[in-house]
């Protein structure tokens, strides 16, 4: 039986690749040989030329933020710009709410 697929990305080639997830092989990147960050199978990519949500994605994977599904459907709210992510921080700091919290609220 095939395991289902599941979401990686490049975040300098700004791309998404379908691939079977396994926890112990590293991914690297067929356009620049870079690694690969699994984001989930809930994912779905921003358009390559939409720099702006590109950007607002790469602080979400970095703050540790993944697309997974749930029992119930999708992975929930996500922010698609940069300024929902700029508010969310700054709730953030002003409440003492942990970032990764916060980005998802």
């Amino acid at each position: 039986m095939a395991h289902a697929k599941t979401s990686y990305v490049c975040l300098p080639c700004r791309a998404s690749y379908k691939q079977p997830y396994d926890p112990w092989r590293t991914r690297i990147c067929p356009r620049c040989a870079g690694e690969l960050i699994h984001v989930g199978s809930a994912f779905a990519p921003p358009k390559r030329r939409d720099r702006a949500a590109w950007r607002a994605l790469s602080v979400l994977l970095h703050a540790g933020v993944r697309f997974h599904k749930s029992c119930c459907g999708g992975p929930g709210y996500r922010p698609r710009s940069l300024r929902e992510v700029r508010q969310n921080l700054r709730h953030a700091r002003r409440t003492g709410e942990p970032f990764v919290r916060a980005l998802v609220r």
